[in-house]
């Protein structure tokens, strides 16, 4: 991958990765059916770009995460590797 392309990632697939969702069929469902605020915004484009450093709200069944993108990945890893990709904002989180 070049540098243009590691630097920014589509949400629905960077959901999938980070293991919000099982499959990203279910990452973007969650995306346009506006579950998920980027930097505070509703965005309801599963194939809008996301960047390290944006901040991520999502609306999930049992709570709702906040999360700072820290890494992209190039393909779905262990829920280890996944946990890498961000920092958790809530409190008492990490």
């Amino acid at each position: 991958m070049s540098e243009a392309q590691t630097d920014r990632q589509r949400l629905d697939k960077w959901l999938w990765h980070a293991r919000m969702a099982r499959t990203r069929t279910s990452a973007a469902a969650l995306v346009i059916e506006g579950h998920v605020r980027l930097n505070g915004q509703r965005c309801v484009q599963p194939a809008k770009a996301i960047r390290i450093g944006d901040v991520l709200t999502i609306a999930l069944a049992r709570d709702v995460r906040l999360l700072r993108v820290v890494g992209i990945a190039a393909a779905r890893g262990s829920f280890e590797i996944a946990q890498r990709l961000y920092e958790d904002m809530a409190a008492g989180g990490g």
